[in-house]
């Protein structure tokens, strides 16, 4: 049987799947709460697990396994599964597209854009969790990581890069 199909009764598939999206929620929102975003720890867990339960639906298996031998069906199953995909990953846009703020600064005589990098990571996050879902709990976790390092580590990058073009000029 595939590793991406499991059985209703795999709840050793199922707690690790939902265990691995919970996870990767939870760091890339503490990683967004701690610098202070517009969405958090909570929010960021709640889009992961529920992009995993989404995805993880189609692809459940009859007890036996049986579902897995038929081609036809397993078929019909990933093409379910791509759809919820496309429908999460379009659900999650639109939850992301809420944090967006446009302010104008007239002090500045221009306008901002804020919420952009936060509505960008609840999307990773909606991925990641469809990963996990999918049993792709190696692609979850790297995808997490590397998560981490643009969210932090560039955000450092920028400041440092900033800062050495203030002492040239």
């Amino acid at each position: 049987m595939s590793e991406m199909f499991f059985s209703p009764e795999d709840w050793q598939s199922i707690v690790f799947r939902l265990t691995i999206a919970l996870v990767v929620g939870v760091v890339i929102g503490v990683n967004r709460e701690r610098t202070g975003r517009p969405a958090g720890m909570r929010t960021f867990t709640v889009v992961s697990l529920g992009s995993a339960l989404f995805v993880m639906i189609p692809l459940q298996v009859l007890p036996d396994g049986s579902f897995a031998d038929n081609v036809m069906a397993r078929s019909t199953a990933l093409n379910a599964m791509a759809r919820i995909a496309q429908g999460v990953a379009t659900g999650v846009g639109f939850l992301g597209a809420g944090i967006i703020l446009r302010q104008s600064r007239p002090e500045l005589g221009r306008e901002e854009v804020k919420g952009l990098t936060s509505a960008a990571s609840i999307w990773l996050a909606g991925g990641l969790g469809a990963a996990a879902g999918c049993g792709l709990w190696r692609m979850s976790v790297i995808g997490t990581l590397l998560a981490l390092v643009v969210l932090s580590g560039l955000k450092r990058l920028k400041k440092s890069n900033l800062k050495s073009l203030d002492e040239n000029n």
